[in-house]
């Protein structure tokens, strides 16, 4: 942090439930970056495993910079509400994600701040992440690693509900909770992430509220990977078939998203209906 003052330029929020395999390598990646003004917050899902021991151990070393959080009773309320936890007790100008088994490249905050001064009126600066399957050192792995395309112009501001659009539309891949860095003043203006969604579309949920209230920005820069393991949310969710329900529940709450705010865009509101439409169960009566 900088001398004499003690509000940190970036408050990092690291969720975690059980991942004493990959926690400290998460929390390692933080302090390894290159920009020093930043604050870490270990928020904690309700653990039962090692990794309470290891961030709390970390919090212990390092008063003043790096705090452990965990809800009232160590309760286990959900991947939004852990955010939720950490945004409340952020003190950065700027907020940054990270779940606890993924890891950050050394330059990924100092790049994003640089972008962020850059460009004043944007609110969700992201880039590149890297799917990351190497991180087993399995020879069958080493050549997996993918870093897919955004589908969107890079290193310009996009408008924030033509992005939803494309988002909706899997013309654009919604950013990876890793990647996003957003000014805390747009991050309290929508309320934050929406308790509402445990795991699924935590994601999508947060980029629709930001990108329906500010402009967005996409570099084609990676900074971060995303760890491809099985006991994964995303992972968990697509073995045992809830991709498609999650999806729905999303389409729906996005809808009562946009009536209650009235939103009256007319692309959106017809590609919406379209997504809600052709994921529609058949008419067994038909």
């Amino acid at each position: 942090m900088t001398a004499g003052n003690n509000r940190p330029a970036v408050s990092v929020v690291i969720n975690f439930l059980d991942e004493a395999r990959f926690l400290q390598e998460a929390i390692d990646s933080v302090f390894a970056q290159t920009h020093a003004e930043w604050e870490l917050l270990l928020v904690d899902d309700g653990s039962k495993d090692g990794s309470v021991q290891i961030a709390r151990h970390v919090a212990e070393q390092h008063p003043g910079r790096v705090r452990y959080l965990e809800h009232p009773n160590h309760a286990n309320l959900g991947t939004s509400a852990a955010r939720n936890l950490g945004i409340r007790n952020a003190r950065g100008e700027f907020i940054a994600f990270l779940d606890g088994d993924d890891v950050w490249l050394p330059r990924k905050v100092d790049r994003q701040v640089a972008l962020m001064r850059a460009h004043p009126d944007v609110g969700m600066v992201y880039g590149a992440t890297q799917l990351w399957h190497s991180w087993t050192r399995e020879v069958l792995d080493a050549g997996r690693d993918l870093t897919p395309d955004l589908g969107v112009a890079l290193d310009e501001p996009l408008d924030g509900p033509a992005f939803v659009v494309r988002m909706l539309r899997r013309q654009a891949l919604s950013p990876c909770v890793c990647s996003m860095f957003l000014r805390r003043s747009v991050v309290d203006g929508v309320g934050g992430f929406e308790a509402a969604f445990r795991g699924m579309y935590d994601d999508q949920a947060f980029v629709a509220k930001i990108c329906l209230s500010t402009s967005i920005l996409a570099s084609g820069e990676c900074w971060d990977r995303y760890r491809q393991h099985a006991d994964s949310c995303y992972a968990a969710a697509t073995a045992t078939g809830e991709g498609k329900p999650a999806r729905r529940f999303f389409l729906e709450w996005l809808k009562t998203y946009l009536r209650e705010r009235r939103i009256e865009d007319r692309v959106l509101w017809r590609t919406l209906n379209s997504e809600l439409e052709a994921g529609r169960p058949p008419d067994a009566s038909r």
